[in-house]
């Protein structure tokens, strides 16, 4: 008879997401069943009571089933979940990596395993293969931050930046693609980092040109969230000139007030958002641009917010994620004079709006365009710069659609072209 599968519930972003199969594996192989395995996120105060509200809920659900915490929030409280008595173990952000964590998780003297995260100095390849029903797969090639934003936990959950060796990369994607996987997404903490404390210090833009040339047989590759004032010319010589490099860029912008940005302690002003999208535009006219922005940061005016209303504009931002401000603990954003929650709020609904209408323009200024569509799903699929089709088609399979009909959470073809 098998063992129960464990159950592995994730938080927060793409690497996250990664990580997490790689936790089933590594769980799997420790010969660990039946567990409830939380795979956190620290990023907003939301984040931690969410998952705290999900760990109650599963064991009130499963009052027999052994439940483990780890993640970002796990790493910077972990006292925080030890104490709930909902959970039976709590596991590092390195800790949930290794298969003997779950081995020895019988030892109950040991119930927090949450070791100094900064000490960490290699990112090992934690590649867990292609997600299981999923037609894109997502690469680790990043982890941690060397920089200290002002409202940043992160860095204290993941530790300082290290990056995976070119050669271990490649590899994996030949794997990937193998296992039939048309499109990979490079993903990490400060992913245009990448290469800096890596022998010769490769840039992304080298790994990019590297990966496309030696695994010719991938379709597509994707990049997730970027800082632009990382990027340099082997980036954008490869966006320029690597058809398979999609023309999706999401930057970790912010603010788009530079007082703003300062207080944050982010390293590019407002002009270097703007200048940065035109000049990707210019390379590649299809490319489509989202952004990470943060609503009611401390001492933010109402001009300082519109500066960041119009950079949705100036910028031609359309994919917008928006964070009301959160005040993390240990950060100094904790200890600037706070705005009040509700004019917090109110200021991410408008920032969410004014990216809702800056979508739908988008959506529209692509009917009548003929796209080339992979199919995530039976019946949906995504364009080069993201856009979500429905067309009929099976999962996993490209087809070329003539765009009809927009609707603001989606294109709409009525057949292939």
């Amino acid at each position: 008879m098998s063992q129960a599968a464990n159950r592995i519930v994730t938080f927060g972003c793409r690497l996250n997401a990664c990580e997490s199969e790689a936790i089933r594996a590594r769980a799997r192989e420790a010969g660990l069943a039946g567990a409830i395995i939380f795979n956190t996120c620290a990023v907003t105060g939301e984040a931690v009571r969410q998952s705290r509200q999900a760990i109650r809920k599963a064991r009130r659900e499963n009052p027999a089933a052994r439940i483990i915490v780890t993640g970002c929030a796990a790493q910077t409280e972990p006292q925080a979940y030890a104490e709930m008595p909902e959970v039976d173990a709590v596991l590092g952000n390195a800790e949930k990596l290794h298969a003997r964590s779950y081995l020895e998780l019988g030892d109950t003297a040991e119930r927090v395993r949450v070791n100094d995260i900064m000490s960490v100095r290699e990112t090992a390849p934690q590649f867990a293969g292609r997600f299981e029903g999923h037609v894109r797969a997502i690469l680790q090639v990043q982890n941690g931050c060397d920089h200290r934003c002002t409202f940043c936990i992160i860095p204290y959950g993941r530790g300082n930046s290290r990056s995976v060796p070119m050669g271990a990369v490649i590899e994996e994607a030949r794997h990937l693609v193998e296992a039939g996987s048309p499109e990979i997404v490079l993903t990490g903490v400060d992913l245009t980092s990448y290469g800096a404390d890596l022998p010769g210090a490769p840039s992304l833009g080298t790994l990019v040109r590297k990966l496309l040339k030696l695994v010719p047989e991938l379709k597509r590759l994707r990049i997730s969230s970027i800082d632009s004032i990382e990027t340099d010319a082997e980036f954008l010589g490869a966006v320029a000139e690597e058809e398979r490099l999609m023309p999706h860029f999401h930057l970790s912008a912010q603010s788009g007030d530079d007082m703003i940005l300062k207080r944050m302690k982010r390293r590019h002003a407002r002009r270097d958002t703007v200048d940065f999208c035109a000049r990707v535009r210019r390379l590649r006219p299809d490319a489509a641009f989202g952004a990470d922005l943060i609503a009611g940061f401390p001492t933010e005016t109402g001009e300082m917010f519109e500066n960041t209303l119009k950079l949705v504009d100036d910028a031609g931002l359309s994919y917008l994620h928006v964070f009301p401000f959160s005040p993390r603990n240990g950060t100094p954003a904790a200890r600037m004079p706070q705005l009040r929650r509700e004019t917090v709020k109110e200021r991410a609904a408008r920032l969410r709006a004014r990216g809702a209408e800056a979508l739908a323009r988008r959506h529209e200024s692509l009917v009548g365009s003929v796209q080339q569509v992979l199919m995530e799903e039976d019946g949906l699929g995504r364009t080069p710069c993201f856009a979500p089709v429905r067309v009929p088609g099976a999962a996993g399979t490209f087809v070329t659609a003539r765009i009809a009909g927009a609707a603001p959470s989606h294109l709409t073809a009525d057949a292939a072209a």
